[in-house]
């Protein structure tokens, strides 16, 4: 229990935290939120205006795979789902599909951040312990990523739509 005065983390602990991946996580929320505040998001949504046509089945291992690979060389996995949901929002309006039909495979699939020490908090915890190398990493994220992927893209279509009382029309 911390007494009244006492410091919750001497400068020695301080210096011992991974400043560089740190910093490289916050960056990635800075990103996201400039993208939001600028009006970037509203024209990447507009951009977007040719997947109106494309079909639904095709799209969710689109989304699936985009969002997930974001996490890895882009941003952090909580700034891609910042950023990403509500562009799928406007695609799925334009697409006239229930918005959820994208968003949460875009949003799960934001979670499947297993590559790099900067795709989630999570990964830099690991990371930071010096244990854990970046090869160990690829080694087992790639097919936990590939079987997530995979596995979204089926399930979203078919039980998703009787979970989330959802079809195709908006």
């Amino acid at each position: 229990m911390k007494q009244q005065g006492e410091k919750l983390m001497s400068w020695n602990d301080c210096k011992r935290l991974p400043w560089n991946l740190i910093l490289l996580l916050g960056a990635g929320f800075a990103i996201a939120d400039g993208v939001q505040s600028s009006g970037l998001a509203d024209v990447l949504s507009r951009a977007l205006d040719f997947l109106e046509d494309a079909p639904y089945l095709a799209i969710v291992p689109a989304v699936s795979l985009i969002c997930s690979i974001i996490t890895e060389f882009i941003t952090s996995n909580d700034a891609t789902a910042t950023l990403l949901v509500p562009l799928l929002y406007h695609i799925a309006r334009t697409m006239h599909v229930h918005p959820l039909l994208l968003m949460v495979p875009g949003g799960i699939a934001t979670e499947f951040a297993f590559w790099l020490p900067t795709s989630t908090p999570s990964n830099v915890v690991g990371f930071a312990t010096g244990h854990i190398e970046i090869k160990d990493m690829l080694k087992v994220g790639v097919p936990l990523k590939v079987a997530g992927i995979v596995v979204l893209s089926l399930l979203m279509p078919s039980l998703g739509t009787f979970v989330f009382g959802t079809n195709t029309g908006s």
